[in-house]
């Protein structure tokens, strides 16, 4: 079977030939015509294929008729056009020659063949048979012009061993013409006919030549194959000429259409002149039907009356002004809910996304100009239908309503849609109630606050203008309109906003909202340059906090005569300008990514022929993103260098400290002020830490990756100092010592949990909290524990590191290892070559979040702080607005942003 999805470009359908428009005679009558008058084109591919014989290009098949008498007037006809046939490499013609094919149909009188004594002399023929025998290549049989293509068919199949019964009858000889081509000099067919029971072949070959650069050859087919083929041409042909009958033409090159205008009549013609017939032979704009759909022959001819009147049933477009009125209709009627206008090509794109319903010829009408999607019914019939919608394709110029349209919108019964600078159509849906027109003039509103809210056009008084500006100023609407000309004065406002206090979010939140307003008041392509700006004012910002945070570092000053660490207190104060950045960044990241995702939609739904712009926005949105993703990266880098910093000098002591002393005070370790001197420092640093992400609003999944990195440093620098000193005179691979490394351990450890970062220090620190357990066995316990034994309780620890543990555990005075904490044979070598010491580049990657995040520009703005951010930057843009206007026209409007 045919599948009912358009195949443009393809042999089935390109030369079908079938005229565009309504028909008004009977359907069945004028097919009836046209199907004696019209040669038989349809064709189905087929992918049977031997490896001696045939390749695996698709093969066009042209079916023999059961009547002699109309098989001769259709090979006739079709051999008198030059040959009908469509190859799949785009050729015209089929055979070299025209000449008449009455001699090879009919059998000759016995009287008027030649004998054989005469001249004519036997040949050989080869026939190939595939079918009947795979791998073989082909049969030579003895052929003269008297003999029939049934004949060879009888004497191949002797050839080939057939030996059944009235085998002839199964079988036919078929006509098949094809090339060579390829490094294996293979050989692909590309014509396909079954030749008849009485043509006579071997004149057939002498007559008629294939093309050049193809070449002919016979071939024995099973006959319910070719039957089969040829049931599925005419189900094809029927399908094809039902969708046609209501079509505009698809994808047929315009000059093939305009040919075949003089089979597509109306009601309307039937009163006309000839000349008037003639004239509108090259209208190339009609109502059309869904591709994918067929129609009745009822829903033709009532939609064939539209030609005259307007339908009832279907949505339609009055069209008011034209390119060339004497070759357009009037009223285009939507037989499908998705509309395409656009212009026809030369040399239309085989995708079924670049469908056009409704052609336009004008030089300022795209491909694929603009989309109207028509409303769905709704479930209750008694409720109102929805609107549809317009959107144009990029680059393509319309207006909705006299207004510039640069992305989707609604579409009311009654709008007016301009398309280019000739056609206006209005837009018409039956089906919905009745409503004034939405085109009547209005003020035209500009973005800026002149044009929104104190255009002296609209009607309103001085006062309800001040009104109307001051309820602006102090809304909580996420809203800040702005003119292009100020975008640039913004940002960099938006940019020092940073440094406010109790800031915060505000500036990720201030280019969201300027995001937003260029996303839905300016042109398309203004949005991407505002992306790439956006960005390269953060980073432009970031790269200078992390300069001035590294002039200030001890080791950089020009004083070098005392130098010293910095305090946490210090140092989280001038992390704090790159905490920020990180926040606004992974924040401003999100909401680009929703925009680039509806870029993405747009190109999705425009297809592949309007891709350049799109294309173009993606790449600059692209680079502004990886932009952000590299602030990101680099404040996070910064963030944790300086923190692990000053880490590096605190850890030691949670080696060295005895939390048994008599200051400490156990019972209440949530305090940091109770807990033993020895971990204050490094505790003092997460804290710290931790104040200053929650204070800085940072993500969550950030924060943990941020923790994350800073424990798997005190794990592996604590780590490497036990094994470095383990072995050293200052052993601490003791149980004593291991005692006191445990619980200072325990207690960072339980005060982590009671901040709600457990479950990540229990993760990073499992080295350390495992070498602290190991030596914390009893010595009498752990000399009696076998290697195996070891091996299996402490995983975490590499068989180097365990042996090195084991080798340098003070067991006292003379005494020595036991033998069962040898490791075996097969695991020396690698102890020997193995590092003891944890890399501090196995560090965990960098993931971005997902989700989680914060900024909710849909909801109005409930932080004040934040309010009154939003309030100086409107005061601000009108400042700059007014600025602008002439000084006669500044006090007209009555604004003055201190009220």
């Amino acid at each position: 079977m045919f599948s009912d999805e358009r195949k443009d470009g393809s042999p089935r359908f390109g030369k079908l030939h079938f005229p565009v428009g309504l028909w008004i005679n009977s359907p069945k009558k004028h097919f009836a015509k046209l199907g004696r008058r019209w040669p038989s084109v349809g064709s189905v591919k087929s992918t049977s294929s031997d490896t001696a014989s045939r390749g695996s290009e698709p093969v066009e098949m042209r079916p023999a008729t059961k009547n002699k008498a109309s098989r001769h007037k259709r090979i006739s006809a079709l051999f008198q056009r030059g040959g009908t046939g469509v190859p799949t490499s785009g050729g015209r013609g089929r055979w070299a020659s025209e000449k008449k094919l009455a001699d090879l149909i009919d059998p000759l009188p016995e009287d008027r063949v030649e004998p054989a004594s005469q001249g004519e002399v036997p040949g050989i023929l080869k026939i190939y048979g595939g079918d009947i025998s795979t791998g073989a290549n082909y049969k030579s049989v003895l052929a003269t012009a008297r003999s029939t293509a049934r004949q060879l068919v009888q004497e191949a199949l002797e050839r080939y061993g057939v030996a059944q019964a009235n085998a002839e009858d199964a079988y036919v000889l078929c006509d098949v013409v094809g090339n060579v081509h390829g490094t294996d000099g293979s050989w692909q067919a590309q014509y396909l006919r079954a030749v008849g029971d009485s043509e006579r072949p071997l004149v057939l070959q002498d007559v008629w030549k294939p093309k050049t650069g193809c070449t002919r050859r016979f071939e024995i087919r099973r006959r319910c194959d070719v039957e089969r083929m040829a049931e599925g041409i005419s189900q094809a042909r029927r399908q094809q000429s039902r969708r046609s009958r209501a079509a505009s033409g698809g994808h047929v090159a315009p000059k093939e259409r305009a040919d075949n205008l003089s089979l597509r009549r109306s009601i309307s013609e039937m009163n006309l002149s000839t000349k008037r017939r003639r004239d509108r032979k090259g209208v190339l704009s009609m109502a059309v039907g869904e591709p994918q759909e067929a129609m009745d022959v009822a829903n033709l001819e009532q939609l064939s009356q539209c030609l005259i009147q307007p339908p009832t049933e279907h949505p339609y477009f009055l069209q008011l002004l034209g390119y060339n009125e004497k070759q357009e209709f009037v009223i285009h009627v939507m037989t499908r809910r998705r509309h395409i206008f656009g212009r026809p090509e030369r040399c239309p794109a085989p995708d079924q996304s670049n469908y056009v319903d409704t052609f336009l010829s004008a030089p300022d009408i795209l491909p694929r100009h603009c989309c109207v999607v028509s409303s769905v019914p709704p479930a209750d019939p008694s409720q109102p239908r929805g609107s549809a919608m317009v959107r144009p394709f990029r680059g393509a110029l319309i207006t909705h309503n006299g207004a510039p349209l640069h992305r989707q919108v609604e579409l009311a019964p009654g709008d007016l849609l301009g398309m280019g600078q000739h056609f206006l159509f209005m837009y018409k849906d039956p089906r919905a109630a009745a409503a004034p027109p939405a085109w009547l003039p209005k003020a035209w509103v500009s973005p800026g606050l002149v044009g929104a809210l104190a255009c002296q056009a609209c009607g309103r008084s001085l006062q309800e203008r001040q009104e109307a500006f001051r309820a602006y100023l102090k809304s909580r609407e996420p809203q800040l309109r702005y003119r292009p000309q100020e975008q640039e004065a913004l940002l960099a406002e938006i940019v020092r906003l940073q440094e406010a206090p109790n800031c915060r979010l505000g500036p990720a939140f201030l280019f969201g909202l300027c995001l937003e307003h260029a996303a839905r008041e300016l042109e398309p392509g203004h949005l991407p340059r505002l992306i790439a700006r956006i960005a390269q004012l953060v980073k432009e910002a970031v790269w200078e906090k992390i300069k001035e945070i590294g002039d200030r570092q001890p080791e950089n000053q020009q004083d070098k005569g005392e130098l010293g660490n910095l305090s946490i207190e210090e140092v989280a104060a001038d992390l704090r300008p790159l905490m920020l950045w990180m926040a606004n960044a992974m924040e401003l990241l999100s909401l680009v990514q929703k925009r680039v995702l509806d870029i993405e939609k747009d190109l999705d739904l425009e297809g592949a022929s309007h891709n350049a712009l799109l294309s173009s926005d993606l790449e600059t949105c692209d680079e502004a993103m990886a932009v952000l993703d590299e602030v990101i990266m680099s404040t996070f880098q910064q963030s944790v260098y300086y923190l692990t910093k000053t880490l590096y000098s605190a850890l030691p002591a949670l080696l060295d400290s005895n939390p048994f002393t008599a200051t400490a005070d156990l019972s209440h370790v949530p305090e940091l002020s109770s807990m033993p001197e020895g971990i204050q420092g490094t505790l003092a640093i997460y804290q710290a830490t931790l104040e200053l992400t929650r204070d800085c609003d940072l993500h969550p999944d950030l924060v943990s990756q941020t923790f994350g990195y800073l424990f798997f440093f005190s794990n592996a620098s604590l780590f490497n100092t036990l094994m470095e000193r383990g072995s050293s005179h200052q052993s601490l691979f003791q149980w004593a010592k291991a005692v006191q490394i445990r619980t200072n351990l325990d207690l960072v450890l339980d005060w982590l949990q009671g901040v709600g970062l457990g479950d990540i220090a229990t993760e990073f620190f499992r080295k350390l909290s495992t070498t602290a357990n190991l030596l914390c066995v009893p010595k009498t316990s752990l000399l009696q524990t076998s290697w195996s034994r070891l091996r299996n309780d402490y995983p975490a620890l590499t068989p180097a590191q365990l042996h090195h543990v084991l080798t340098n555990y003070q067991l006292g005075p003379g005494r020595v290892s036991p033998e069962c904490w040898s490791p075996p044979e097969k695991e020396r070598d690698e102890i020997a070559h193995s590092d003891i010491f944890e890399s501090f580049t196995d560090h965990p990657p960098l993931i971005l979040p997902c989700d989680g995040f914060r900024l909710r520009l849909s909801e109005p703005v409930s932080d004040d702080t934040l309010h009154r951010q939003l309030i100086r930057l409107r005061r601000f843009l009108w400042e700059l607005e007014r600025e602008s206007l002439p000084a006669n026209q500044r006090a007209v409007y009555g604004l003055d942003p201190s009220q």
